[in-house]
């Protein structure tokens, strides 16, 4: 039966699939070094093997992913069945928010250089293991945010960051894709002239203004974790979200920020703003309706600004390892 509702047991246990439930599983062609000939055979062998039915949809043009991943929901919600993504955080937000909209539980192929989502949840990056995961996997609520009406599974920002992650897609085109090239290309960004948003939250009632490069809203513990924010990801266990926003700084102390990241010391620093929350609007002074560049997991977009980031009021189901062994597989 596909899950529906949030329970605190559910939440703790999982909801258990019906043990003849279809996949149908959307691959980015362009996500990851696997051909999708290889990661087909490897689905034969895995699922077909145990004798479940599955269906690979794989989208050779980016334009096209958003419509099969609608496509693709609505089958698997008519068969009682799973959407799987395969690909980067990227393309997994894409189909994952075709999954919540539709209702229909939702599994992850991680392909992609980061994999922050997959690796959050303790689901293995070896693309026949995580293959394997989805025959005997339960379905878990997890928390999923939005700017507007467009989803986020990992992070949302406006400002430096999006500029930041366009000039990697130029730097990955150029010299392929790996983490080596993304903070190449990071330091390079980061060593431009840059502007900074003057913005207006409203937080709790309460409207608090801030200058800054970069608006950073986090939804994932491992990356929170990783750039020294500790408490930060803790929090976001408990329904909220993560603001961060570097004060106004030069170039050079941009870099030492990013630095210190790098290192998970971000929170050391008194250059660094950061709250939590469930919803906030950010609104810019002028009193025109302008769009702004966000990032989305990845994928950047024009939105109409005020913008409202919010965590989602109903979850979306992941198949996902049992809570002890997903914490043990976090890296």
């Amino acid at each position: 039966m596909t899950p529906t509702v949030t329970s605190a047991a559910s939440a703790e246990t999982g909801q258990t699939l019906a043990a003849d439930a279809p996949f149908v599983i959307v691959m980015n062609a362009g996500s990851g070094r696997r051909p999708a000939d290889a990661t087909r055979t490897i689905l034969e062998q895995e699922l077909g093997a145990a004798g479940r039915r599955f269906e690979l949809r794989v989208v050779d043009d980016p334009r096209r992913l958003a419509s099969v991943a609608r496509e693709a929901a609505a089958a698997a919600f008519a068969q009682d069945g799973v959407l799987v993504g395969a690909g980067g955080d990227g393309t997994l937000c894409t189909v994952a928010h075709a999954a919540h909209d539709a209702g229909c539980p939702f599994a992850v192929l991680p392909r992609g250089t980061f994999n922050y989502f997959s690796r959050d949840h303790g689901i293995p990056a070896d693309l026949e293991q995580a293959t394997k995961l989805l025959l005997d996997a339960r379905a878990y609520p997890v928390q999923v945010g939005f700017v507007n009406g467009r989803m986020f599974l990992v992070n949302a920002s406006l400002g430096l960051y999006p500029r930041l992650l366009e000039d990697r897609e130029i730097y990955k085109r150029q010299f392929g894709r790996s983490r080596l090239v993304a903070l190449w290309s990071a330091l390079a960004t980061m060593l431009k002239p840059h502007r900074h948003l003057h913005l207006h939250i409203e937080h709790e009632g309460s409207t608090t203004e801030i200058r800054s490069s970069t608006l950073f809203v986090g939804n994932n513990r491992l990356q929170m974790e990783q750039i020294g924010m500790p408490d930060e990801a803790r929090a976001l266990e408990h329904g909220l979200l993560v603001a961060i926003a570097p004060r106004p700084v030069g170039r050079l102390m941009h870099l030492w920020l990013s630095l210190h990241g790098a290192a998970g010391r971000l929170s050391d620093s008194d250059h660094v703003v950061s709250f939590t929350f469930e919803r906030i609007t950010v609104m810019r002074p002028s009193k025109k309706r302008k769009s702004i560049k966000i990032a989305t997991d990845g994928e950047i977009a024009k939105l109409p600004m005020p913008l409202e980031f919010r965590v989602s009021d109903k979850p979306l189901f992941l198949l996902k390892p049992e809570p002890a062994m997903a914490e043990a597989n976090r890296s």
